[in-house]
């Protein structure tokens, strides 16, 4: 069966995921347990970690327990699969790409006036130290990379995929992307850019490892950037 024409799900899966996206992740992790974790670490940096952490293990779980084991599918059908040595120079060259047009993003926000700060780089340059910066590095580079990878190019943009076609399921999953990393609404553009590039990603290779390799390269390097700023 060709995952790019076909998938196994229907429309409760896609239901259930959805809402437990919106009302569990955003809903209560996000805007409600977060500002608790704020106060209790008087941290933002711990808050965000431990809230990314709390939302890998629950939109992992969701994939597990409504799309997969309901229909005895194995992780293969989100794209955990091997992907081909050759796919190594796509995985260099959309990481250049996506570091590129972020510098081209930030540059011209600066330049009208906004900064692309945000609560969590202001919290890293506020308490630059090894334990602090390695923290944001495993929350950017590994926890969120591997989770949102597997939920919205894994399952969201596949579903969308054999419904859409290629250039629906592109924009429309990368909508839905960007739009769930507000309140960062002065790097928006950039959620929309990566979303394009790590969807593009697994279109291209059938493996959701690219666009986790992409998406953690990219947040790493954007953690020593800011951490050296």
């Amino acid at each position: 069966m060709n995952w790019k024409e076909k998938d196994k799900w229907g429309w409760t899966e896609f239901a259930w995921l959805t809402i437990l996206e919106a009302v569990v992740v955003i809903g209560v992790i996000k805007f409600f347990i977060k500002p608790l974790f704020i106060q209790w670490f008087g941290d933002e940096l711990y808050a965000g970690t431990l809230m990314g952490l709390i939302m890998a293990i629950v939109l992992l779980s969701g994939i597990y327990l409504i799309a997969l084991r309901p229909k005895n599918l194995s992780w293969r059908e989100v794209g955990i699969v091997p992907f081909a040595k050759k796919d190594w120079r796509l995985i260099i060259l959309l990481s250049i790409a996506l570091l590129a047009g972020a510098m081209i993003v930030m540059a011209l926000t600066t330049l009208i006036g906004n900064s692309y700060e945000n609560s969590k780089t202001e919290a890293i340059q506020n308490n630059i130290a090894i334990h602090t910066v390695l923290i944001a590095f495993v929350s950017a580079a590994i926890i969120s990379p591997i989770y949102e990878e597997i939920f919205y190019r894994g399952f969201l943009y596949r579903w969308l995929r054999t419904r859409l076609g290629m250039m629906g399921a592109l924009i429309l999953s990368s909508l839905i992307f960007t739009l769930v990393h507000i309140p960062t609404y002065n790097v928006m553009p950039v959620n929309f850019l990566s979303g394009i590039i790590f969807a593009w990603a697994y279109e291209r290779t059938g493996s959701i490892w690219p666009p986790v390799l992409i998406h953690g390269l990219t947040n790493g390097i954007m953690v020593l950037l800011t951490a050296a700023g």
